[in-house]
């Protein structure tokens, strides 16, 4: 094992064959999330028989601990995610964390995977069976803080107050953190734990809870941080051959050190051939929050350019989605939501619209209950929800567990974090490929996989008329959401009824210069027949619209011909 950033060596690793992937942009991906702990361990074991959906595993003991997952359990298991029609993995964090942490960001060793999730070695077998099944591997990591790595004057703690720096008085052990460059106090900048994370520079400068804030102040000891921290992951792209990063805690750090580590992080990425290596970031905020983040920036002192995230998570998305999706919210914040994101691309680069999307996450920050999407919603309205995520805008991740359909709930993020494995028995499983919500969402991410319309086109929500004649948007609780990918001469048409006890039969506008009356959109999802395109005469220049009857909770996806 390394001990210090001076060992490492960062030309091409000899006899590696590096996996370049130049034939798929990252805004094509349907990224699977999983944290390594809780996706499966290391035995051979067979999946429970059910037809819908399961609980998944973990008492309220047991989910507040290490549960027993593994990498290998991962690579083992790397068909289940392949047939489930995810193109790329997205990994918890895997070095080495501090005792009894399971989640992975409280990190004492960032030179070697933590030996209860497995070894480096195993991590590199899962990025080569990844690769090829033509999957890419993202990695979880944390720039903002180490784990909780030394103590402040006797034990006690600290809490930020106005900026003031505190002593460092003791290191909780002798032998960590490593690498041994961050076993220096100007690592760190030692001001104590926040206390409010909305409030500047406090959010930024002071401790995430007991875990320690790397310094960030533009000090010498800060940039040399930085190029410590540069280093190590150069390091691990070079030893495993992975294809990204998601960078944790993003707001907490300052916008021109993130544009620094991306853009030398892609630098090197090219050096072995990769040029698509991807980084998106945790952001949790508004739309504004994040730009500082992304795209081109002139950092002070410096002639160059530097390009900071490809992309970020869609925070705002997240629970407008699901209110709408379970018929508990009007879509009008919903469709605000994407007016909001065409407005913010504007300074965001090429892709500017497209981030990563979910519906379901691990991480519930600020919410006093926390909740899976499943909680409360029926499998119609969870394959809805992941439908909707697979055709709309951006880059959609699958949170593991929820295509089985995991309704965690409760006061705190364990029982959110459920496992696939029962640790109790050591033969089963739920990763069922025959479960009804399983099979759904896989159809619709092969036809993601499949049409072009659905990765690349522009998207447009749609109005609806219960005549033919007035067309609105939807401003119900209860209504027929509608909206189009167009690519070309190409539409594909979503339509969902969040309704869920009543039929709806309604009419939907569709592009009026790419159809043709008289011609027809067929049913690529759902069980439709093909639907003839008419035109409203009555109105000025014509209005095309389909006329559509969906079922309570019915998603369906037509394309024109």
């Amino acid at each position: 094992m390394i001990k210090s950033i001076s060992k490492i060596d960062l030309s091409p690793k000899p006899g590696k064959a590096y996996w370049v992937n130049c034939h798929r942009e990252w805004r094509e991906e349907i990224i699977y999330f999983m944290m390594v702990d809780r996706f499966h361990d290391s035995n051979k074991r067979h999946s429970m028989n059910f037809d819908i959906r399961h609980a998944g595993f973990g008492n309220e003991d047991q989910l507040q601990k290490p549960f027993g997952g593994t990498i290998k359990g991962i690579t083992d298991n790397i068909d289940y995610i392949k047939n489930l029609g995810c193109t790329a993995i997205w990994l918890s964090p895997v070095f080495e964390n501090n005792p009894g942490s399971y989640h992975g960001y409280a990190i004492q060793n960032y030179m070697d995977v933590d030996k209860r999730w497995g070894t480096k070695e195993e991590l590199e077998q899962l990025v080569d069976k990844a690769h090829g099944l033509d999957i890419r591997v993202f990695l979880d990591i944390v720039l903002h803080h180490s784990g909780d790595n030394w103590s402040y004057p006797f034990d006690y703690d600290y809490f930020y107050a106005g900026g003031q720096r505190f002593p460092l008085g003791g290191w909780r052990q002798k032998d960590r953190p490593l690498p041994v460059e961050l076993a220096d106090p100007e690592m760190y900048n030692r001001k104590g734990q926040i206390r409010n994370f909305d409030a500047y520079p406090e959010t930024q400068e002071g401790d995430f809870f007991t875990l320690k804030t790397f310094r960030n102040d533009g000090s010498p000891a800060s940039e040399s941080l930085l190029d410590i921290l540069v280093k190590i992951h150069c390091y691990w792209i070079r030893e495993t051959d992975v294809d990204g990063f998601r960078l944790d805690a993003v707001k907490h750090m300052k916008g021109n050190d993130i544009s620094r580590f991306c853009s030398n992080i892609r630098e090197y990425a090219y050096t072995l051939g990769k040029r698509n290596f991807f980084l998106f970031g945790e952001i949790i905020g508004n739309d504004e929050m994040g730009n500082p983040y992304i795209g081109p920036k002139m950092l002070p002192k410096d002639r160059n350019v530097y390009y900071g995230l490809d992309s970020i998570l869609d925070h705002p998305l997240h629970s407008v989605l699901a209110e709408v999706i379970k018929g508990n919210s009007s879509p009008n914040r919903l469709i605000q939501r994407y007016s909001d994101l065409q407005k913010n691309a504007l300074s965001r680069g090429e892709y500017g619209e497209f981030l990563v999307t979910y519906i379901d996450d691990h991480d519930q920050v600020g919410m006093d209950f926390k909740h899976r999407f499943g909680h409360n919603a029926t499998p119609e309205q969870i394959v809805a929800g992941m439908g909707f995520l697979i055709c709309a805008l951006g880059a959609p991740c699958i949170y593991y567990g929820t295509e089985q359909g995991f309704e965690g709930n409760g006061m705190d993020d364990r029982y959110i974090r459920e496992g696939m494995f029962d640790p109790d028995d050591k033969e089963t499983n739920v990763l069922n490929q025959g479960s009804w919500i399983f099979k759904r969402i896989s159809v619709l991410a092969h036809l993601r996989q499949k049409e072009s319309i659905l990765k690349f086109g522009r998207m447009y929500f749609r109005e609806i008329s219960k005549n033919g004649v007035d067309f609105h948007f939807p401003d119900g609780k209860e209504c027929l959401l509608a909206f189009s990918r167009i690519l070309h001469q190409g539409e594909i048409l979503v339509v969902y009824n969040s309704s869920p006890k009543e039929t709806k039969e309604e009419y939907i506008a569709i592009d009026n210069s790419i159809n043709k009356e008289g011609t027809y959109m067929v049913c690529l999802y759902g069980n439709k027949k093909k639907i003839r395109i008419e035109k409203n005469t009555d109105q000025e220049a014509g209005r095309l619209f389909i006329k559509v009857k969906l079922k309570p909770m019915e998603f369906l996806m037509f394309k024109n011909t």
